[in-house]
């Protein structure tokens, strides 16, 4: 099969809080050197790896750094990791919206890209106007474009305000047209950003369909960014993991996801080092536990037990989790007020105990996402207080082994609902 993509040990540096080197006599510099003298731009062997969690060591980052790899046509490809790690900036160096310091990278047809809300989109012009232009920018004739318009329109839901200004649209209406003029105006390559998650779960769920059919009935290749494992691994065959602005991990989308999860916190208990007492709420405490011994089976209660100290009143409390599986499909959520409706608690410490039951969870990983906010203003429990935790199959385990990654899966839940059952005579 072709190669629709390809990247050859490509690069891409910036100056920090600068464009180009800064001062005139370091532009002369590097003028004269790469220019006139033909040499290597001698600013290319400065500069500190892409790392967020790090103080810069330089004036100079790199972004990305010795990328190489390659895109079979009819792929769709799923680009993961952590924010910073150089995603968005992979895709605009191939969508050529800047381009690379080193390295090359070649591409076959025609590219459609949609990486920010409004991409491509003049915005005093209506979305009408922009489909048009969008489809010109393509190199497709007016007669091809309006040929398209009604599918275009109908996939976005938009028709009624196809004529308005698009500075008027609402980002969730500006993504929907978006997608739908760079699917439809049939390129060759489409990539797409997270920019998918500011559309409501019904136009995702149109918008990956799309994206499949694309790749499956038409050929085209497609490369997708988004924090969403579920997604990427419904949509995807192949991954690519960045990490630091490099290539960490290339191959089959459910193992990239593995390795990309695996670098996440891995803890059973969380203790608040510095509980900070300007806060509203401090999460003292937090610990997912079997209710017996130290292995978690389908047959084990969980025991979820976190402590909150509440510093000042607050009207409306948030205090509960969200149980999610290992590819972040949410399963559940419990709350402190469940059963009697309450909407706060006075100042003081309190300890919670939660309880899943018996028979409820399949074999797998699981991620304990909690919830202790000031509802719609804070959350107080940041990403180092998720809690994991696995359930595995014992020998006294009388149910089917599940695992997320089959082809052919029963339930992640595990329900025990029969009551009894008895032959008919």
């Amino acid at each position: 099969m072709a190669t629709a993509i390809e990247f050859n040990h490509v690069g891409k540096q910036y100056r920090l809080g600068l464009v180009s080197t800064g001062t005139i006599q370091h532009d002369l510099n590097r003028w004269w050197q790469t220019a006139v003298l033909r040499k290597e731009d001698p600013y290319l062997k400065i500069g500190s790896v892409n790392d967020r969690t790090q103080k810069a060591d330089s004036d100079y980052v790199w972004a990305l750094r010795d990328i190489d790899f390659k895109v079979e046509q009819g792929d769709v490809v799923g680009i993961i990791g952590k924010n910073g790690a150089g995603k968005s900036t992979l895709l605009k160096l191939l969508s050529k919206v800047t381009g690379p310091t080193v390295g090359s990278i070649r591409a076959r047809g025609r590219i459609a890209s949609l990486l920010e809300v409004g991409t491509g989109f003049h915005q005093e012009m209506t979305g009408r106007e922009n489909i048009f232009m969008n489809g010109a920018i393509l190199g497709m004739t007016k007669r091809e474009i309006a040929a398209k318009l009604d599918e275009i329109v109908d996939f976005s839901g938009c028709e009624r305000y196809l004529d308005t200004p698009v500075k008027r649209y609402s980002s969730g209406m500006m993504v929907r047209l978006g997608f739908a003029v760079a699917a439809h105006l049939d390129p060759e390559i489409l990539v797409v950003d997270e920019v998918l998650a500011v559309g409501d779960a019904e136009f995702q769920k149109k918008a990956i369909g799309k994206m499949q059919d694309v790749s499956k009935g038409e050929g085209r290749t497609v490369l997708f960014v988004s924090h969403n494992m579920a997604s990427v691994q419904r949509l995807c065959k192949t991954g690519l993991l960045l990490e630091n602005g490099s290539v960490k991990y290339s191959g089959g989308i459910l193992d990239a996801i593995t390795t990309y999860l695996s670098d996440e916190i891995i803890q059973s208990e969380y203790i608040n080092p510095n509980p900070n007492v300007a806060d509203k709420l401090n999460l003292l405490y937090a610990k997912v536990s079997p209710t017996e011994g130290s292995l978690i089976h389908p047959s084990t209660p969980v025991n979820v037990d976190f402590r909150v100290r509440i510093n000042e009143h607050i009207d409306f409390l948030v205090i509960g989790f969200n149980l999610y599986s290992s590819y972040q499909h949410p399963l559940a959520r419990a709350d402190y007020n469940d059963c009697d409706g309450i909407h706060t608690l006075a100042p003081g410490e309190y300890d919670f105990h939660f309880q899943i039951p018996a028979h409820t969870l399949s074999d797998g990983e699981y991620h304990i996402v909690l919830d202790v906010a000031e509802r719609l203003v804070k959350n107080y429990a940041g990403e180092e207080t998720k809690l994991t935790f696995r359930v595995d199959i014992d020998n006294d385990s009388k149910i089917n082994v599940f695992s997320e990654n089959m082809d052919i899966k029963n339930s992640i839940i595990r329900e025990m609902w029969l009551v009894n059952y008895r032959r008919k005579v």
